[in-house]
């Protein structure tokens, strides 16, 4: 009787082991594809890391979860996701030139470069887009190409221009580091050739460098 109870315990036991199994590799098989909960932001820009203006410091707010309301020009419609995982911070001066940052985290690497990819259609459409709402007005748009830092970022310039109103220029610059996503953007009044380049790519590079 000893060793029939040894038996049917040992079959029981091995039972219990291959259920266990199964149920860690359904869990396994799910956090692979949903994204996990980010418990910490990425590392952000400073004031301090955009391109300085002439007549102002830049403040920022803190580091929030999710997306700025309303979405950002050139990036709403839904192409940066707003669950968990999103992040931004706004940096303005005293005067009219603004900032934003959105960082996302996504499941993985592959995830990550679609987005990147899809931010990046976005941004290059967004002169059209805005066209196609606002007929009277004119709009351009120039790809200042790339920028070398974590695993690459490209810099765009958007200028928009209303009758009787002052025109408008954004840059945009769009970056992976990893599975980690960052958009950056700067705007104020003005035309593409007054832009601060140079030092945008600048601040693009080290926003990756941070992530």
């Amino acid at each position: 009787m000893r060793h029939r109870s040894t038996r049917h315990r040992s079959v029981r036991r091995r039972t219990a082991l291959t259920a266990a199994a199964i149920a860690l590799a359904a869990t396994g098989t799910t956090a692979a594809v949903a994204a996990p909960a980010a418990t910490t932001p990425p590392r952000f820009l400073a004031p301090g890391e955009l391109p300085p203006h002439a007549s102002s410091p830049w403040y920022a707010s803190k580091v929030t979860p999710g997306l700025p309301d309303p979405e950002p020009f050139c990036l709403d419609g839904g192409v940066v996701p707003g669950g968990d995982g999103t992040y931004h911070r706004t940096y303005w001066t005293d005067y009219d030139t603004g900032a934003l940052q959105v960082s996302v985290v996504t499941a993985n690497e592959d995830s990550a470069q679609r987005l990147a990819a899809a931010l990046r259609r976005k941004v290059a459409r967004c002169a059209g887009d805005w066209l196609h709402d606002k007929p009277g007005g004119t709009a351009s748009w120039k790809d200042y190409g790339t920028v070398t830092a974590a695993d690459g970022g490209r810099v765009y310039g958007i200028h928009t221009s209303i009758p009787e109103s002052e025109p408008g220029v954004h840059l945009f610059g769009v970056g992976r580091s990893g599975r980690t996503v960052t958009v950056v953007e700067w705007g104020e009044m003005g035309n593409l050739d007054q832009a601060p380049v140079p030092a945008f790519k600048a601040t693009l590079r080290q926003a990756l460098n941070k992530l």
